[in-house]
């Protein structure tokens, strides 16, 4: 119990209040250990006051973010598949270890019971986190919604409906679902720009994304989330090869 809420503390700023706190604490109330909210350490509560204005997003904030908005997508579609569950726990244990993963995963088995309202969600997250994370947050949960091998238009349209919450515009949010698919053209919509761009304008589209989606942007949320950053950004690469290769330039 005692480090169960010693993780739940620790390097949590902004999500221990607001509608993400309210989830939380609606999680921890559901444990047959009877852990309580209240259980959170004076010390913990003064953390989250003192860092409300923060902007640089701490590591266990982008946690507890991804997951309560990993549990909106999961149930967009009416149901709850097992393969997207096993893929959020994969995803937990690839990033943060088997201890804390453990602690994530419950935490996401009690958020997925409570309806969460996403426009709520994303408020409070884009008051608080940068732009880059909050393409993160994007890449992350088309990923999830991808893990039982098939997207559904209410999974696409839940994604673009909390893309469009976290202010990112119609331009990234294609470019980011484009990395999950491998139809002709997608690699224009990675770049976001028409195959009609001539070759300076290809490149300059892959400085500005290289730009925008570097993983040094995300280095406060330290290096356990860092990989997905690193293969978003090999999708551009990949994408600007493979364009390079097609013209021969």
């Amino acid at each position: 119990m005692g480090n169960f809420t010693k993780w739940l503390g620790a390097g949590l700023g902004f999500t221990l209040g607001g509608p993400i706190g309210a989830a939380i604490g609606f999680a921890i109330g559901s444990f047959v250990d009877g852990i309580t909210a209240d259980e959170l350490t004076a010390e913990q509560r003064e953390y989250q006051q003192n860092t409300a204005q923060q902007i640089n997003t701490q590591s266990g904030d982008f946690e507890i973010s991804l997951l309560v908005l990993a549990s909106i997508v999961i149930k967009s579609d009416g149901k709850i598949d097992q393969r997207e569950l096993n893929f959020v726990r994969s995803q937990f244990y690839a990033m943060y270890g088997e201890q804390r993963a453990n602690h994530a995963f419950k935490l996401f088995k009690g958020v997925i019971k409570k309806d969460v309202s996403a426009r709520q969600v994303c408020f409070q997250i884009r008051q608080h986190m940068p732009h880059a994370s909050r393409l993160q947050l994007i890449h992350f949960l088309f990923g999830i919604a991808k893990a039982d091998e098939f997207v559904t238009e209410k999974e696409i349209d839940e994604i673009r409906k909390i893309a469009g919450y976290l202010y990112i515009n119609q331009l990234d949010f294609e470019s980011i679902k484009a990395m999950f698919y491998d139809e002709s053209g997608n690699s224009y919509k990675i770049l976001e720009i028409e195959k009609t761009a001539t070759d300076d304008e290809v490149k300059k589209a892959y400085r500005a994304l290289a730009k925008k989606h570097h993983p040094d942007k995300l280095q406060d949320l330290g290096e356990e989330h860092l990989k997905g950053a690193q293969e978003k950004f090999q999708s551009i690469q990949a994408a600007y090869e493979k364009i390079k290769r097609e013209r021969g330039f």
